[in-house]
């Protein structure tokens, strides 16, 4: 005799729901369900491991975002705001605190006097590198309940949905 699946947290809402609506058919609350309750908590240990860091999600994002620009790990601040899916007042908001704690710099292109460069200080690039080695290693530990094969499984059905619901790298 095999062991049962597992039941997690979705399972009892569909069964509520099973019992007290058996006409309607749940299925897509099994996806949509388990897709919102993973990104919580997957939200909130990312959050954890950052700020035991001494970091918000947000600065992680802002730094990370330049970063992974490259050298000179400089973008416009139009580009960083499109990159890190803010708006721009949002973002000015958090350069200023990036600018305080003298992680990133605010200059004016010399090219455009009207465009704002972003860029990480030493001090910034310093700190993201270190970051990105020890959130990466968060989110190995986050899935680590996945084999090779499942993992690669979930990512390739994850972009399909997300392709699905509009996504795109140019996004």
């Amino acid at each position: 005799m095999t062991n049962p699946e597992p039941r997690d947290g979705v399972d009892a809402i569909i069964d509520q729901w099973r019992a007290a609506r058996p006409d309607l058919d749940c299925s897509p609350m099994e996806i949509v369900g388990r897709l919102s309750r993973a990104s919580r908590l997957l939200e909130r240990a990312v959050k954890e491991e950052l700020t035991a860091h001494g970091v918000e999600p947000w600065e992680f994002d802002v730094l990370a975002t330049l970063l992974r620009s490259g050298p000179p790990h400089v973008l416009t601040a139009g580009a960083l705001s499109a990159a890190a899916m803010v708006s721009s007042a949002a973002l000015t908001n958090r350069i200023d605190r990036l600018l305080d704690r003298g992680l990133v710099d605010r200059t004016v292109d010399p090219d455009h006097r009207r465009r704002v460069l972003i860029s990480l200080t030493d001090e910034g690039l310093t700190l993201v590198n270190e970051l990105v080695e020890h959130h990466l290693a968060n989110e190995r530990r986050l899935l680590q309940g996945l084999d090779t094969t499942d993992h690669q499984r979930l990512a390739r059905l994850l972009r399909h949905l997300l392709v699905s619901l509009g996504d795109s790298a140019d996004a």
